[in-house]
C-alpha cells in the first residue's frame, strides 16, 4: 500500500509508515482526518441538512473543513469564551457536530498497516504505535467535548477510538512458485496481527450461497491486480500451509483469520505452499478451485462482490482446498467436531460428531459440558468444524484444521458469547445468523493424532431422541453419505436437504475418491471397536425444548462410563 490513506465505503486503512500522528497537531494536519471530515460533511448533507448548512456557513466544503479544524485547534488550548468565531457562537450545535463526527468515525471498519524491515525494534513497536494512536484519538475527542460542554467527565469509557486491528507486513525475500505465479511475488505478507477485542464488524452479506466448483483453467491466468491493493496471510491449516491473498477491501476478513488459522512464521512463509487462495478477484466473479498438476498446488478464487463480505466464503474455501489436498494423500475429510473427554479415573475418550451446518455439533458438546456429573474432569476441543481421519498401522486417527471456531450465536446458550467476549470477533451481532470467531485451542493440539472412540452422525430432523448404535457398518455408511439435515438458514438452503457425506467442501466434488476413503476408514474404525452411531438433536424441528440435548448429554455420559 503506497498511499498513506485508503478509504472505500465504510473502510479505512491508514499506512502508519506514511501517515502516522503522534500528537494532536499531526492529527489535525493529517490526510485521514481531513478526508474523514469531508466524508462526514457529505453524510450530513443527506442526514442533517440544517447542521450541514450551519457548518458550511456559506463556504465551500474544503474551506469549511479548514475553518472547523482551525476551531478544533483553538479549543485544545483556550476556553471557548476566548474564541470569537461562527462555530463557537452556538456551542451546542458544534458539540452536536463533534459527537456526531466521533460516532461517524467509529462506524468505519478501521485498520492500520506498518511494514517491517525485520528489526526487533519495529516488531515490538507496531503494537505500541497503534495503541498510542488509539489513546491520542480518544483523548482528543474527550478534550474537545469537555471544553465545549464546560463539564468534566466523571465516568471515563475507554472506547476503541483508533483502529479495530493493526497488521505488520513484510516482503518475501524469495518466492517459491514458478513464473506463472509471479504476479503474487511482490504482495506484502502479514507477519503479526494486533486485534482490539471484542472486534465488532458489520457486513452487507450474512450467509453463504451456492457451492464451490472445479475449473480446468488456472485462476491465476485471470489475476491482473495491483499488487499494492493485496495482502497475504500465511496460514497453517492443520499440518498444511496455505497462502491466503486477499484484496484490501476484505481486510476485516483477512485479519479475522488470526482467530481461526494459525499465522505461519516467516520461515514457513518462505516455503512452497500446499495451496493458495485469491480472495476478492475482480477479474473472475465465480467461486472456483483448480488443481495445478505441474506445481502440485490447489488454487482457489473468490470473486469481488458484496456476497464475499461474509466471512464464511473465506473460511470454507480454505477448508475446501485443505480437504482436496488431504484426500489426495488418502485422508478422509470430516465435517464435524472432535473433543477429548478427560475422565477423573484417568481415561481419555475421543468423541467425533459429524454433521453439516446447523445439525448440532456445538450444541451437543455444550450440553455435555453443562451436565453436572462427577465423571468428567475436563473437555478439550480438538476441532469445531473440520478435521480429517487417516490410518496409521491399521488404526484410524483424527487431526484438526482450525485453532478457533466460527460460531452461530443463536446456537449457543445465552451466556456463552459473553463469557468469551474479551477475545472474540463478532460479525453482525444485530442480524440473524450472527457469528463470532474465537480461538479455542492451540495448533500443537490440532496437528497431532487423536484416537476416536465414538463417531456419530447428527440427525436434526427426526422426532427420535437420544443415541443409536449401528450394528451394520453398511447401514452406517448410508446415513453418513446421505448427509441429510434440516436447514436452519445458515446458507441459501431451506427445509430438508441432502449433502454428500455432510461435507460440500471437497468430498461432494470428489465423490468417487471419497467413497473409497469412506470404505477404508469405516472398516478401520469398526475393526478398532469405535462406537459408530447416530444422535438425534431435533434442532431442525423448530423446537426450543432443552430435553433432546439433555438426553444426548446423558447418553454420551453413559458411553463414557463404558468399560
Amino acid at each position: 500500500m503506497k498511499e498513506g490513506l485508503y478509504l472505500n465505503n465504510n473502510l479505512v486503512i491508514i499506512n502508519f509508515d506514511l501517515a502516522y500522528s503522534s500528537n494532536t497537531k499531526d492529527l489535525l494536519n493529517s490526510i485521514y482526518f481531513k478526508e474523514i471530515t469531508k466524508k462526514y460533511m457529505s453524510h450530513l448533507k443527506e442526514e442533517n441538512p440544517n447542521l450541514h448548512e450551519y457548518l458550511l456557513n456559506g463556504n465551500t466544503t474544503s474551506d469549511a473543513v479548514y475553518e472547523i479544524l482551525k476551531t478544533m485547534r483553538m479549543l485544545l488550548v483556550v476556553n471557548p469564551e476566548e474564541i470569537d468565531n461562527h462555530y463557537i457562537k452556538n456551542k451546542n450545535l458544534f458539540l452536536e457536530f463533534v459527537e456526531g463526527f466521533h460516532d461517524y468515525w467509529m462506524s468505519y471498519r478501521r485498520f492500520s498497516i506498518t511494514r517491517t524491515r525485520f528489526s526487533r525494534k519495529t516488531e515490538q513497536h507496531f503494537v505500541l504505535q497503534d495503541s498510542s494512536f488509539n489513546s491520542l484519538l480518544r483523548s482528543f475527542y474527550r478534550d474537545i467535548e469537555q471544553n465545549l460542554s464546560g463539564e468534566k467527565n466523571n465516568v471515563y469509557r475507554q472506547l476503541q477510538t483508533g483502529t479495530n486491528a493493526s497488521i505488520l507486513v513484510y516482503q518475501l525475500k524469495k518466492f517459491f512458485l514458478s513464473d506463472k505465479y509471479d504476479k503474487l511475488s511482490n504482495i506484502l505478507i502479514i507477519k503479526s496481527v494486533m486485534i482490539r477485542t471484542p472486534m465488532i464488524i458489520s457486513t452487507n452479506s450474512n450467509k453463504r450461497e451456492g457451492t464451490f466448483k472445479e475449473t480446468y483453467i488456472n485462476p491465476i491466468i485471470y489475476f491482473d491486480e495491483d499488487e499494492n491493493s493485496w495482502i497475504g496471510y500465511p496460514a497453517k491449516v492443520g499440518n498444511l500451509f496455505f497462502m491466503i491473498y486477499f484484496h484490501r477491501d476484505y481486510i476485516y476478513n483477512g485479519v479475522s483469520l488470526a482467530n481461526l488459522f494459525e499465522l505461519a512464521s516467516s520461515k514457513i512463509a518462505h516455503s512452497k505452499p500446499d495451496g493458495i487462495l485469491l480472495f476478492g478477484n475482480t477479474k473472475q466473479d465465480e467461486n472456483l478451485f483448480y488443481y495445478d498438476k505441474e506445481e502440485d498446488l490447489w488454487v482457489g478464487t473468490i470473486g469481488y462482490n458484496v456476497k464475499s463480505e461474509y466471512f464464511g466464503y473465506m473460511k470454507k474455501m480454505i477448508l475446501t482446498l485443505h480437504n482436496l489436498k488431504v484426500m489426495d494423500k488418502g485422508w478422509l475429510p470430516i465435517h464435524g467436531s472432535l473433543v477429548n473427554v478427560y475422565l477423573k479415573n484417568g481415561e481419555k475418550k475421543g468423541l467425533l460428531l459429524v454433521g453439516d451446518s446447523g445439525a448440532g455439533k456445538s450444541e451437543s458438546i455444550e450440553a455435555l459440558q453443562n451436565l453436572e456429573n462427577d465423571i468428567i474432569k475436563h473437555i478439550e476441543i480438538v476441532f469445531d468444524d473440520m478435521g480429517s481421519l487417516h490410518i496409521e498401522d491399521g488404526v484410524s486417527y483424527a487431526q484438526g484444521t482450525e485453532i478457533g471456531a466460527f460460531l452461530r450465536l443463536d446456537d449457543l446458550s445465552p451466556g456463552t458469547p459473553y463469557e468469551n467476549i474479551d477475545r472474540s470477533i463478532f460479525f453482525n451481532p444485530n442480524k440473524s445468523n450472527s457469528r463470532l470467531i474465537i480461538k479455542t485451542t492451540n495448533h500443537n493440539i490440532i496437528s497431532k493424532n487423536h484416537s476416536v472412540d465414538l463417531l456419530c452422525y447428527l440427525n436434526n430432523y427426526d422426532e427420535k431422541e437420544g443415541m443409536y448404535e449401528f450394528k451394520d457398518i453398511e447401514e452406517a455408511k448410508k446415513v453418513f453419505v446421505r448427509g441429510k439435515r434440516m436447514s436452519k438458514g445458515t446458507t441459501q438452503e431451506i427445509g430438508l436437504s441432502k449433502t454428500y457425506f455432510a461435507n460440500p467442501f471437497g468430498p461432494m466434488q470428489k465423490k468417487e475418491l471419497c467413497n473409497d476413503l469412506i470404505n477404508k476408514i469405516f472398516k478401520s474404525l469398526r475393526a478398532n471397536g469405535t462406537y459408530i452411531g447416530e444422535i438425534y438433536t431435533q434442532l431442525g424441528l423448530n423446537k426450543k425444548e432443552e430435553k433432546p440435548l439433555n438426553t444426548i448429554a446423558k447418553k454420551l455420559l453413559k458411553f463414557l462410563q463404558r468399560e
